[in-house]
C-alpha cells in the first residue's frame, strides 16, 4: 500500500509519542547527596512519616547516601530496602556522581577565582554558617567551604564582618577562619588563667575562679534531639539545666562560655570551635537521652581521649553520688564535639526522656540544681 504524505505524517507522529511513553522516565539516579548523621540515634522507618515503623537506627557521625527529598525527609536504602529518615538530623556533606566529593573541586575553583582579594580572611572548615549578626544567635544567611575567601569589612569580638558576592554583608565566626580573633576580655583572662595547677588560696577554697568552662546544651532550632513522652523535646530540657548549670558555675567564680543561650541551631564544628578559641579548660556537653525500650533509663558520661575520660569520671562520680538516677557508668563515645574539642571534654546523657522515672525527675527545679552543683562539685575534683 503506498502512503501520501498526509497519512503518513500523523501515523508517525504519534508513533514517536507512543515511543516517547514507553521510555522509562529519565531521573539522576547515579546523581546522590552524602548526608552526616548529627543525633545520637536516628530512626530509620519505611515511609516519610513520623507515624511509620522503625526498622533501625543510625548513630552520630554515620553517613547517609540521599536519593530523594520528601517532606523534610530523605529517601535512602537500608538492607537493600528503600526507607527514609528525618533530615533535620543531617548535614549535608557533598554531592557525588563518580564518589569524588564535589565540595572539593568547588573549592578548588573558589580558590582560584578568589586568590587576589586584598584584605581577606580565608575560611578554614567546611559547612561553616554565614550570619546576620556577631553571635550563633544570629539568623544564617549563607554557608561557605573550606578555603573561601572573602573581603573582610571589620572584626567585632570574635567575628568577622564580610562582604558577600550578592553585595550585602554577613558574619563569620573568626575561629572558622585563618585569623582567628579574640576579644579583649577573653584574652586577659586567658592569659592570667593558671592551667593544671592551683594556688593555696584555690584549693583552699575549692573554687572554680581563672578557669574557663564551656557548656555546651545539645541540639536546638531545628534540630530537637530525642522526643520523649508526652513530646518533649531534648531540646528545651536541656536548654533549661544548661542555664542552671551555667549560673551555678559562675558562682563558683569559673568564666563559663555558653554554646547557645536560646533555641537555636549551632553545628557540630562551631561548638568545638567556640571552645578551642576560648582556650577552654574543660567542655561539658549536655544531653538527654532515649531509646525505643521504654524501660531503658539511667546517667552515662562520654568521653574521646585520656583527658577526657578523667574529666568524664569525676562527674559522672559526682552525679551518681548527687542523684537517685540508675549509673550506667563512664562510657567511650567517638562523638564530634568531644573529638574536635582540644580541652578535656565530656558528654553528659542527664537520663532518658522515653522513661517515665527519668522524665519526671528531669523535668524538676530540683534535680537540675543537684546536677548543677554536682558538676561543679566534680570540676572541682578534677582540677585540684
Amino acid at each position: 500500500m503506498q502512503f501520501t504524505g498526509k497519512s503518513v505524517y500523523p501515523w508517525f507522529v504519534g508513533f514517536l509519542v507512543l515511543l516517547t511513553l514507553s521510555l522509562p522516565q529519565i531521573t539522576q539516579a547515579n546523581k546522590e547527596q552524602v548526608y552526616e548523621v548529627q543525633s545520637n540515634l536516628l530512626n530509620i522507618r519505611t515511609e516519610p512519616s513520623l507515624d511509620s515503623e522503625v526498622i533501625g537506627w543510625l548513630n552520630e557521625g554515620d553517613t547517609v547516601n540521599g536519593f530523594k527529598e520528601k517532606y523534610g525527609w530523605v529517601q535512602t536504602y537500608y538492607g537493600g530496602d528503600e526507607v527514609w529518615v528525618a533530615k533535620h538530623h543531617l548535614r549535608s556533606v557533598h554531592t557525588s556522581n563518580d564518589g569524588q566529593a564535589s565540595g572539593e573541586q568547588s573549592a578548588k575553583n573558589t580558590d582560584a577565582s578568589t586568590n587576589t582579594i586584598k584584605d581577606a580572611i580565608t575560611v578554614t572548615a567546611d559547612g561553616v554558617y554565614i550570619r546576620q549578626g556577631p553571635s550563633t544567635a544570629h539568623a544564617v544567611v549563607s554557608t561557605a567551604s573550606s578555603g573561601k575567601q572573602f573581603s573582610l569589612i571589620q572584626t567585632e569580638g570574635d567575628w568577622h564582618q564580610i562582604q558577600l558576592e550578592n553585595g550585602n554583608s554577613g558574619y563569620i565566626a573568626s575561629w572558622l577562619t585563618d585569623q582567628p580573633a579574640h576579644s579583649t576580655e577573653t584574652a586577659e583572662k586567658t592569659e592570667t588563667k593558671t592551667k593544671g595547677a592551683t594556688t593555696e588560696a584555690d584549693s583552699s577554697s575549692g573554687d572554680l575562679s581563672g578557669y574557663t568552662i564551656v557548656v555546651d546544651p545539645g541540639h536546638g532550632g531545628h534540630d530537637p534531639g530525642a522526643i520523649g513522652l508526652g513530646d518533649v523535646y531534648e531540646k528545651d530540657l536541656v536548654t533549661s539545666t544548661a542555664s542552671t548549670v551555667a549560673d551555678q558555675l559562675s558562682q563558683a567564680g569559673a568564666q563559663v562560655i555558653e554554646t547557645r543561650t536560646g533555641d537555636y541551631f549551632v553545628p557540630l564544628d562551631e561548638r568545638a570551635q567556640i571552645s578551642n578559641s576560648h582556650d577552654a579548660d574543660a567542655f561539658i556537653s549536655l544531653h538527654y537521652d532515649s531509646y525505643p525500650v521504654l524501660t531503658m533509663q539511667g546517667m552515662s558520661a562520654h568521653y574521646y581521649g585520656d583527658s577526657g575520660y578523667q574529666l568524664a569520671s569525676s562527674l559522672q562520680q559526682s552525679i551518681g553520688a548527687s542523684t537517685n538516677l540508675h549509673n550506667r557508668g563512664v562510657l567511650y563515645g567517638d562523638y564530634r564535639v568531644l573529638r574536635d574539642t582540644e580541652a578535656p571534654a565530656a558528654l553528659l546523657e542527664l537520663g532518658f526522656i522515653t522513661n517515665s522515672h527519668d522524665l519526671g525527675v528531669a523535668q524538676t527545679e530540683d534535680f537540675k540544681s543537684t546536677v548543677a552543683q554536682a558538676i561543679t562539685d566534680g570540676l572541682i575534683s578534677y582540677f585540684h
